[in-house]
């Protein structure tokens, strides 16, 4: 069977990150990463531009591609190869339609942790839920997952979404996991909280308020932050 045009890119791909290895830096990062995982050593501007260099020219994927190149991105040893796939999901999730996110959450309840969850929270779900609203509604179930990556991504999905935002839900959201002792769910409420105060900042400054006793300092300092900037 022939090869198809993304296994021949992600090959491409793959030569040229080995030869660009450095592994003192690939240790440092593993560190930071808490040796979760294993890094080829360059920064990520050097990746992007290694990634474009192996793509140009490629096909506007389909979703299929997509699926078809992210799985084998995280089937990968290296971390980078996980950061492309979400990059790539992120320029290219116009092409999706909402049958896509299963294997978005396939992706983030795997090698998770805050730098591909993030990517693939902010840009994938929250790409799809712009235009479709069964996804928004999906994220009614995703936040009282025990997985806490999965509820992450349903306090962080509408990050970019501005005047967009569904402030009731995000509100809801915060309310139903604010006593939650999980360090990244902390934090995600307060960044959610905190993007959205650029919008609404008396929404923000009166949910803080409301619930000073229940949100966690981490949670209220992150949400404040933007509007105690002065």
């Amino acid at each position: 069977m022939a090869r198809s045009w993304t296994s021949e890119r992600l090959a491409a791909l793959e030569t040229s990150f080995k030869a660009a290895e450095d592994p003192k830096r690939a240790t440092d990062m593993a560190r930071y990463m808490k040796d979760q995982f294993a890094f080829f050593g360059f920064p990520a501007s050097e990746r992007r531009a290694l990634q474009r260099q192996a793509f140009a020219g490629a096909p506007k994927p389909t979703e299929a591609d997509l699926v078809r190149l992210t799985k084998a991105c995280w089937r990968k040893k290296q971390r980078e190869f996980q950061y492309f796939g979400a990059d790539y999901i992120r320029q290219h999730i116009e092409v999706c339609d909402r049958t896509f996110l299963p294997h978005l959450e396939f992706l983030i309840t795997h090698k998770s942790w805050w730098d591909t969850v993030d990517v693939l929270a902010g840009h994938g779900v929250g790409g799809l839920a712009r235009r479709f609203r069964p996804i928004a509604d999906e994220m009614n179930n995703w936040i009282d997952s025990d997985n806490m990556w999965i509820a992450r991504a349903a306090l962080l999905y509408q990050l970019g979404f501005k005047a967009d935002t569904n402030a009731d839900q995000l509100f809801g959201f915060c309310e139903r996991r604010m006593k939650d002792t999980e360090f990244f769910i902390r934090k995600a409420i307060g960044w959610a909280l905190r993007e959205y105060s650029k919008t609404d900042p008396r929404a923000v400054r009166s949910f803080v308020r409301k619930h000073d006793a229940e949100l966690s300092g981490l949670s209220k300092r992150e949400a404040l932050k933007w509007l105690n900037r002065n």
